[in-house]
């Protein structure tokens, strides 16, 4: 499932605050999350607020505690369930894949992942979870935790917002925005994955 095939603006209009917190807090720490688009998402959401449906500092507010508290929910399941998580049997909303991919990024760049992840899909969803099942110290998951929280929902809301309010009628433009953000946002994950597929044909 795919949220940018629905139409963002109205389904952000019908769910309100609560309901574009609740995708954020269930693709920043819960494993079934990791098909919603956060990115697009928040700038839609932020787009939208500039021309008044939504409240900027509202919606910065309520989606980083959203970001935070579902990262904490993350790593609190990732230390509960440890590697048992890697023994997991595919399903519909879980592929081992997605998870091995995310724990060769983390165990490349350590903590700084649950920052840079946030920019990430996939990886964003588990970047907190493989932090709890590496017993990363709390202390230092709630900073990186927090400062990741905030470069991404103060950052690509603003982005949306004062991006509104430069080019009026820009929203007419938002599914080629939208593919854009989507398709930068893999980016990081396609590369990396090229570079691994290279090293393993070259052994």
């Amino acid at each position: 499932m795919d949220l940018i095939h629905f139409n963002l603006p109205e389904l952000i209009k019908a769910i309100g605050y609560l309901g574009v917190a609740g995708i954020v807090f269930a693709e920043s720490g819960l494993f079934i999350g990791f098909f919603l688009p956060g990115d697009s998402l928040l700038f839609t959401a932020g787009l939208l607020a500039s021309q008044g449906y939504l409240h900027i500092t509202w919606l910065i507010a309520i989606t980083f505690i959203a970001a935070v508290v579902g990262d904490n929910v993350g790593y609190a399941f990732g230390r509960r369930v440890g590697p048992r998580l890697f023994s997991r049997e595919d399903s519909r909303l879980f592929h081992k894949d997605n998870l091995i991919k995310s724990q060769a990024f983390y165990d490349k760049h350590g903590p700084i992942t649950v920052v840079l992840a946030r920019f990430m899909p996939f990886v964003r969803t588990f970047a907190p979870i493989l932090a709890g099942v590496g017993k990363m110290r709390y202390q230092t998951f709630v900073v990186y935790n927090l400062l990741g929280g905030a470069l991404w929902t103060v950052g690509i809301n603003l982005a949306g917002y004062y991006l509104g309010r430069a080019i009026p009628g820009v929203d007419r433009y938002l599914l080629p925005i939208v593919v854009l953000i989507v398709l930068v946002s893999v980016l990081p994950s396609g590369i990396s994955w090229l570079k691994g597929r290279r090293a393993a044909g070259s052994r």
